[in-house]
């Protein structure tokens, strides 16, 4: 299953493009390699006489009906938050006396995503800004604290200014989420307009027979301008 581990991986962020590019022929292709890799590790489990696909199955059954009371049970809910926060709880409850809350959270998520899986769960027990506005504050706070921990600093000792930007993005994390913005989907879209608009400055100079090398800052500037007028 290791071996197989890193190629799963690699197929999620497949289906995330996808998904992003609201590409829906990939879409349905790379939930096809996923659906694949799921089979695969049930078969690797079965052969190990570990599991099968009926297990798997079964244990999502089983998890979907304790979690939802409110759908395959009598519970009665005001509303979805309500319905978020019963999630939570339940899947406290599901854990032994040694988990906590935020164990629920991968160490081995990326950074953006974990920040704000921590910051939701934190959220579901109420530990939480109770007017989202006051976040801009702390936004404000770190941002301060990181400027003067950079004009304080050398460059060979960034250690500190590391961990100031480290809480700037905390921070920032949380103001979208508490403003209901993805922060991973919206750097994603913002990476991905980078590299169209980077593409075709590049492509528009060799076009020219010149290389990025070669011009000045200002020369690619207003290509640059350009670009963001064609691709967006």
């Amino acid at each position: 299953m290791e071996s197989l581990r890193p190629l799963t991986i690699e197929e999620t962020y497949e289906l995330s493009e996808a998904i992003l590019m609201n590409d829906n022929k990939n879409i349905s292709k790379e939930l096809g390699d996923i659906l694949l890799h799921i089979v695969f590790y049930a078969k690797i489990g079965k052969e190990q006489k570990n599991f099968d696909i009926s297990d798997v199955m079964n244990l999502l059954c089983d998890k979907l009906i304790y979690r939802h009371p409110h759908v395959f049970g009598e519970k009665e809910v005001s509303g979805s938050q309500e319905v978020i926060s019963n999630w939570e709880n339940l899947k406290t409850k599901e854990k032994d006396g040694n988990k906590t809350i935020l164990s629920g959270v991968p160490e081995s998520l990326p950074s953006v995503v974990k920040a704000y899986r921590m910051q939701d769960k934190a959220r579901a027990v109420g530990f939480d800004w109770d007017v989202k506005e006051d976040v801009w504050n702390k936004v404000k706070e770190e941002l301060t604290e990181f400027e003067s921990e950079l004009r304080s600093t050398s460059d060979n000792n960034l250690e500190r200014a590391e961990k100031e930007f480290g809480d700037l993005m905390f921070s920032l994390i949380n103001a979208a989420r508490l403003y209901k913005i993805n922060p991973d989907s919206a750097l994603e879209m913002t990476n991905m307009k980078f590299r169209k608009r980077f593409d075709f400055l590049e492509q528009r100079v060799k076009s020219q027979g010149r290389s990025l090398k070669e011009m000045t800052l200002a020369e690619m500037d207003v290509i640059w301008e350009e670009a963001k007028k064609v691709v967006g």
